[in-house]
């Protein structure tokens, strides 16, 4: 980030500098590195320090704050606290968008569509009920040949448990049972 710094009234010291360095450079952390330049104007009324400080970052985005005080740390605490507050609304309206992603066209099912096949979409949940009737594995295996269903749910007669088989992509068949 480029620095612009003015003093009115005011000796620049390398404490100040560096004191203004450290609240910059928060600033910029906040902003991921977004921040482009920022013009700072110290001015001495008296008793009062003035700290005027204006940042550019991208997106024509300009944060400003100004801190009065009577000492130059709490002066330019309160205009860095200032823009980091207005930094932090950047910021989230940056995400807030990124999070935002294309709107996506309804899809017919049955229709295969580039939106379907992407892996951003996720699946379409499609509650089915199925009848777990009382049979052996054999039985099973039966009817799911006779079937055209990739799967058949069925109450296991040996174990008396709730059971799925499932046609596999080798032709041979899974069995799936809870566990204990």
């Amino acid at each position: 980030m480029r620095l612009e710094l003015t003093g009115r009234n005011v000796v620049i010291t390398p404490a100040l500098r560096q004191i203004l360095n450290r609240r910059l450079s928060k600033i910029d952390r906040l902003l991921n590195d977004s921040a482009v330049s920022a013009q700072v104007v110290l001015t001495r009324e008296k008793y009062r320090h003035l700290t005027d400080i204006a940042v550019h970052a991208r997106g024509d985005h300009m944060l400003t704050g100004q801190g009065s005080a009577t000492t130059w740390p709490l002066s330019m605490k309160q205009a860095a606290e200032r823009i980091e507050q207005q930094a932090q609304r950047v910021k989230e309206k940056w995400q807030s968008r990124k999070r935002r992603g294309p709107a996506r066209p309804a899809v017919e099912p049955g229709v295969p569509s580039a939106a379907a096949d992407s892996v951003e979409a996720l699946p379409r949940v499609v509650r089915v009920r199925h009848i777990a009737r009382p049979m052996n594995v054999e039985a099973a295996a039966a009817r799911l040949d006779a079937s055209g269903d990739p799967f058949i749910v069925f109450r296991n007669d040996a174990s008396g448990r709730t059971a799925v088989l499932v046609k596999r992509k080798d032709g041979s068949l899974g069995l799936i049972e809870p566990g204990a």
